[in-house]
């Protein structure tokens, strides 16, 4: 009940990004259930491959949490702490409130899941969707409903339990090189080793009819892109490094302590957004070699996948910049020309881009994972 008097009482931008959030776990919730219709509808498959579709929603299902926990972490800011507080709600009060919080935005998205769902079958309507395959709705099968029920509850307890684990008090930025750069190249050498010198076992099938990759080369594509993502702040700190070295103005001098300064706040966010536009220049290689169009539900995935991490890099973004406005109040009490602040922005803006699309293309460049 608190948790939905606080949604009640939110402001409307903290309600559109739960919002994206219901819809993210809408999404996933849809895919989740497609992979269980198609398991209904082709049982002469085996339980193995119908595994290996639903083991391919794992990426979606990841985004999707990582979404809600982005929100999750950024809501407790928004609230009236002082109200809380005399409401007997203290530090772990307020974890567990955020927890209780993503969890029902959660739930009421896998909820909107699984009435679509049921609306497409003809379950509700008496008239299947004629729009979408047979092969995805199993329509006129019974549906187990002890299934469905465990696979639309996968996002709001996973994002619960993250959400609860991530919530900490924030705490002042570091100014030191982060230590996570050199454990992300390695990770990151190794997952593409690892995906090129993949052979052998029981081929994976990949989605749209793209053929098949070891599994092996699987595992290298996970590892690598947990290796951008720990390297991402890093790359992000030794950027604005390089921008306030060698007698900088004020320009660069402001720009590079900046970057420095929220390394350790963006660069988690934009290593996996580059992670994942490296996997989709891969996997659109890998489309235009085969020559296979990509599937409507493959395309809903990568779609889903691609808002669920540009949303929670933009939402860091916008996190940071409204921590800077104490400094940004100083600026303007010293007379800062306004000129000064924006160029600043966009010196920032350019050595992101400079850093991380090389790395970006680099590693899209070398992800040729062997398909058969």
């Amino acid at each position: 009940m608190l948790s939905l008097r606080v949604l009640r009482g939110s402001r409307p931008a903290a309600l559109g990004r739960w919002a994206g959030v219901a819809a993210a776990s809408a999404g996933t919730g849809l895919l989740l259930l497609s992979s269980l219709g198609w398991a209904l509808a082709h049982p002469e498959h085996g339980t193995s491959d119908a595994f290996i579709r639903l083991g391919w929603c794992v990426v979606p299902v990841a985004a999707a949490v990582q979404l809600a926990v982005a929100v999750g972490r950024a809501q407790p800011v928004d609230w009236p702490r002082a109200a809380l507080s005399a409401a007997g709600l203290g530090r772990t009060g307020l974890i567990m409130l955020a927890a209780a919080t993503t969890s029902l935005v959660c739930a009421a998205g896998s909820v909107l899941a699984f009435l679509v769902f049921l609306t497409l079958r003809g379950d509700i309507t008496g008239v299947p969707f004629d729009g979408v395959g047979p092969g995805l709705l199993a329509a006129g099968k019974p549906l187990p409903l002890a299934g469905a029920v465990t696979l639309l509850a996968l996002v709001p307890a996973v994002s619960a339990l993250c959400t609860a684990a991530r919530v900490r008090p924030a705490t002042a930025p570091a100014r030191d090189m982060p230590r996570g750069l050199p454990w992300g190249v390695a990770l990151t050498a190794i997952g593409l080793a690892v995906e090129v010198t993949a052979t052998g076992g029981q081929a994976l099938p990949l989605p749209s009819g793209l053929g098949s990759i070891p599994p092996g080369a699987a595992g290298g594509w996970a590892i690598t892109s947990v290796g951008m993502t720990v390297a991402g702040p890093g790359l992000v700190f030794g950027s604005g490094r390089l921008l306030s070295s060698h007698h900088p103005g004020a320009l660069r001098l402001l720009a590079g302590r900046t970057l420095q300064y929220e390394s350790r706040a963006i660069g988690h966010p934009l290593g996996l957004l580059c992670a994942t536009g490296s996997a989709a220049l891969a996997a659109y290689g890998l489309q235009h070699t085969s020559g296979h169009s990509l599937g409507p539900v493959t395309l809903f995935a990568a779609s889903l996948i691609a808002a669920c991490v540009a949303a929670s890099a933009a939402l860091t973004l916008w996190q940071t910049r409204r921590d800077r406005d104490e400094a940004l109040s100083a600026f303007h009490d010293m007379a800062a020309s306004p000129n000064l602040l924006r160029a600043a922005v966009a010196v920032r803006a350019t050595a992101l881009v400079a850093a991380l699309l090389p790395a970006t293309l680099l590693v899209a460049a070398l992800s040729s994972a062997p398909t058969h």
